[in-house]
């Protein structure tokens, strides 16, 4: 009976390693991804270094840019990536309400960050600065429609694992799945500090 449990024990063991591994195998090809992510967004923001003053004689950055505006844009994708931090804490806790808590927390903020960059995007092209208009309005809109479509894909991502903890509690795998998703939230509010650097503010400035 000792040695049926015995070999009860070790195969748990083993099975509760191999998730462990598995894991932190799709971490790390996460990371990976992200480099991937990396590059794409290095060679917009060339694109967009290389094109600002090509303005065809339209508008430059200082003309159309509203920095309040946009302050509070970054405001609010800093204070998602605050809340998404809280619900690492409560996956440590265990504390699955916490979790769907901090998550929906996120999830407020970066649709508001997304509300904000569509009317963003609207007015510009109410006010005839469309993309086609010059080469910096092609780049600039290229540049940060990018990133808010990558909020947006982590917007529904943060949906699904709301759902998944809501039904599955906290499983390795969806453990491993906030994980990722935390990487790649904290990665995009990475992007959009060096975006606000760049673009609005450097094009305020010029």
């Amino acid at each position: 009976m000792s040695t049926d449990n015995t070999l009860i024990t070790s195969k748990s063991a083993h099975a509760e390693h191999g998730h462990h591994d598995a894991g932190e195998t799709k971490v790390f090809g996460f990371w990976i991804y992200l480099m991937s992510d990396c590059i794409l967004f290095a060679c917009l923001f060339a694109t967009y270094c290389v094109l600002a003053n090509g303005t065809a004689g339209g508008p430059a950055g200082k003309d159309i840019f509203d920095l309040k505006f946009v302050l509070v844009e970054t405001f609010l994708l800093l204070f998602s990536s605050i809340t998404y931090g809280m619900a690492m804490i409560a996956i440590k806790k265990g504390k699955v309400g916490g979790i769907n808590i901090w998550l929906f927390l996120t999830f407020l903020f970066g649709l508001g960050f997304v509300v904000m960059e569509i009317y963003e995007f609207h007015h510009l092209i109410l006010e005839g600065f469309a993309p086609d208009c010059s080469a910096f309005l092609s780049s600039f809109f290229a540049l940060i429609a990018t990133h808010g479509l990558h909020v947006s894909i982590g917007l529904i991502w943060i949906t699904i694992m709301m759902i998944q903890v809501s039904q599955r509690s906290l499983t390795s795998i969806n453990k491993t799945r906030l994980m990722c998703l935390s990487l790649f939230w904290h990665f995009l509010d990475v992007i959009w500090i060096c975006v606000f650097t760049v673009v609005y503010l450097l094009g305020v400035m010029s």
